[in-house]
């Protein structure tokens, strides 16, 4: 069973309250004057990257599609929006009946974007489009921005394990998003279960501090997980004295001893100390994990120590300090009626400052040089280039309200992988600089 099977059978509630009100009083006051049917097209993209960043990660498409799926107004919630009176009733019948029959196109989960990227175009009628606003720059703005961190850290650890386990340092439910967004951006396990039922991710987790504490001595710690776990287990080396407690671990656990962590000190220092004393004890094929407060820096600054795994928890569900993307969702283009052969106009917010956006009905498209390396990513609302075709961005996701690209997410990791290699190699180097691409609109 693949992770989109896991994430359908789990059964998802509603989303449909996962919204601002203004979304549903704009589609009264639409509604009112006659022009909630009318043909719209709506794009997510942001503007600028976070500060420093030379490439985006998007990420949390998958969870669109089961937001779109799920968004349905049922009894309960309608008894709730007739109480608050946030709406009229004419605009509550038209809820109760809601389903979104319109298109979704988008660049698929696991690619990269820069500024202007139209990475989500949702198309329908001015209503059922506007509806969907807030649940996916939810989505998007939060996975987008951890999958953004965790590709970083993937880059700075090279091909070394990494394993999320953010879990408490968030809200329940985003530890739950996080860790899937992590496994897109490159690592390779979480220690949420919750995570892992979903979607599918593989799960680890040995013991706490807590744990050796519980009893009288470490090595009775050491013998009672071992014997529970196996030799192939993680033994926690750094509640008292690391080295007495390597010594330890590899007398209880023998030279099969699975790994060691260390959470507390000059990681790189005792990192060599404790892979020099594991060798001289025969336990060469012992692995080192490291966790304590790591981002993709200290991940870097880590390169040169025998270490096999790294843990990371505060700064991936963070955003290593960008906790968004700043995603916005703008209608960009809309008809005169609900007709299809009613032509679209193209509509902007056309704002003083940063805040003004292009208007139409937008493709993309990523320019290699000779060497097959991305050089721009292209923008534009006319004809593709003959030299672009077969390089369009999007690709549909839902047709006429139906998901038709769902994939596991094995697949959108994979994606990643390939996406982040084919852009420059200054695209990696974690000192700040501007997007690694530049954005060209035609």
């Amino acid at each position: 069973m693949n992770s989109a099977d896991l994430s359908r059978r789990v059964g998802v509630p509603s989303t449909a309250l996962f919204t601002d009100q203004y979304e549903l009083t704009m589609v009264q006051a639409a509604l009112k004057a006659g022009t909630a049917d009318r043909r719209s097209v709506f794009e997510a993209f942001t503007r600028r990257l976070p500060e420093g960043r030379r490439y985006g990660v998007l990420a949390g498409t998958g969870r669109v599609l089961d937001a779109v799926e799920n968004f349905h107004f049922d009894d309960e919630m309608i008894a709730f929006l007739r109480q608050q009176r946030i709406v009229d009733e004419p605009t509550l019948a038209w809820l109760a009946d809601f389903r979104f029959s319109g298109d979704i196109w988008g660049y698929p989960e696991g690619e990269v974007y820069f500024p202007g990227s139209p990475v989500l175009r949702v198309e329908g009628s001015f209503a059922e489009c506007v509806l969907l606003e807030t649940v996916v720059l939810s989505i998007l703005n939060h996975d987008s921005a951890i999958a953004a961190a965790a590709s970083r850290m993937s880059a700075a650890a090279g091909d070394r394990s990494l394993i999320e386990m953010g879990a408490r340092r968030t809200h329940e439910l985003s530890a739950v998003a996080s860790a899937r967004a992590a496994y897109v951006g490159g690592f390779h396990t979480t220690s949420d279960l919750a995570a892992g039922f979903r979607y599918g991710i593989p799960t680890v987790g040995t013991s706490a501090h807590a744990f050796t504490l519980l009893h009288d001595t470490e090595r009775d710690a050491f013998r009672a997980q071992v014997e529970s776990l196996g030799r192939d287990t993680t033994l926690l080396v750094d509640t008292y004295d690391v080295t007495e407690a390597v010594r330890t671990a590899v007398e209880v656990a023998g030279p099969e001893l699975g790994a060691v962590r260390i959470d507390s000190g000059d990681l790189l220092l005792v990192a060599h100390r404790v892979r020099e004393q594991l060798d001289e004890l025969g336990a060469t094929e012992t692995r080192i994990v490291v966790t304590s407060d790591l981002d993709e820096y200290a991940i870097a600054s880590l390169a040169a120590a025998p270490v096999d795994a790294y843990g990371v928890g505060t700064q991936l569900v963070t955003g290593s300090g960008r906790p968004t993307c700043s995603m916005v969702y703008k209608l960009v283009a809309r008809a005169e009626s609900a007709d299809p052969a009613d032509p679209l106009v193209p509509v902007a917010k056309k704002s003083m400052g940063a805040k003004s956006s292009r208007g139409g009905r937008k493709w993309a498209a990523r320019r290699v040089d000779a060497h097959g390396v991305a050089e721009a990513e292209v923008i534009g609302t006319g004809p593709v280039p003959a030299e672009l075709e077969g390089r369009e961005l999007l690709v549909e996701l839902v047709r006429g309200g139906e998901v038709v690209a769902r994939e596991p997410l094995e697949a959108a990791r994979e994606r990643h992988v390939a996406a982040r290699a084919g852009l420059p190699m200054s695209a990696l180097q974690l000192s700040r600089g501007e997007p690694v691409l530049p954005t060209e609109y035609l």
